[in-house]
């Protein structure tokens, strides 16, 4: 990470359309499965809001029940998501995006297992072009990060991660990115937190099929339409054309 993104980390009432025009994010890149630039933005003056109770508030929807974590790897999860994605003035935040929803998901998948992945040795230092090779599923690497945040907050400030304030889970997430907070049985928490960034913003703009960007919020929040089956008459117009979002669901029955 070069000095000029650190210094951008650290100003404070930053606000998300920044930081995500920092990561070289694309949306369109989210919506097909996932490539995701650099992302961390850090609002001080956000307040810490408990992550309790979220499953419950929102069983209207069937689809939002976990698969994967206990109850507590799930606020764990939703509250160090809601310090990458914060709500501000641009609309929801992680939680009520249920971020943390759309993780448990992928990690209960066959992604989760690494089940595309060659996992056999021998393991050799990847060149700079390409991705590192895992020696432990991501869904055993996800949790150990969660227990690694609570054991680094605890050793750091005496409580839970779920129990800090926002300055204080931003400053543990800033060291597991740094990998100041050491390793996870072996592995950088830096390779921890890239995960979980990621995973935060797939959550965010992902269809809600999978679980998260709830009520399309996060398409709506950057006027993206969502699954439409041509564009052309739109793409055509000289004005921008704003479309009702509709996801995939929207497709059945057609």
């Amino acid at each position: 990470m070069s000095e000029n993104e650190k210094n951008q980390q650290g100003v404070q009432d930053k606000t998300r359309r920044i930081f995500i025009k920092n990561s070289g994010l694309t949306v369109g890149g989210l919506i097909v499965g996932g490539a995701v630039g650099s992302l961390f933005g850090i609002k001080s003056d956000t307040k810490t809001e408990p992550a309790t109770a979220m499953v419950h508030e929102s069983a209207a929807n069937p689809n939002e029940a976990l698969m994967y974590f206990n109850q507590e790897q799930y606020q764990t999860t939703a509250a160090a998501a809601e310090r990458i994605f914060p709500k501000d003035e641009s609309g929801p935040g992680a939680k009520d995006l249920n971020v943390a929803i759309y993780i448990d998901h992928q990690l209960a998948s066959p992604w989760g297992v690494n089940a595309k992945d060659y996992m056999v040795g021998p393991f050799q230092k990847p060149d700079e072009k390409q991705g590192g090779q895992l020696r432990i599923l991501r869904k055993d690497l996800f949790l150990l990060g969660l227990k690694g945040l609570n054991d680094y907050s605890n050793k750091t400030f005496k409580k839970k991660f779920t129990e800090l304030e926002a300055k204080d889970q931003d400053a543990i997430l800033t060291d597991f990115e740094s990998g100041k907070a050491g390793d996870l049985s072996g592995v950088s928490t830096n390779v921890f937190f890239k995960m979980l960034r990621t995973l935060t913003i797939e959550g965010a703009y992902a269809d809600p099929m999978y679980g998260g960007n709830k009520d399309m919020q996060g398409w709506k929040m950057r006027k993206y339409p969502g699954s439409y089956m041509g564009y052309t008459k739109e793409i055509q117009s000289d004005k921008f054309v704003a479309l009702k979002q509709q996801s995939l669901h929207d497709h059945m029955g057609h």
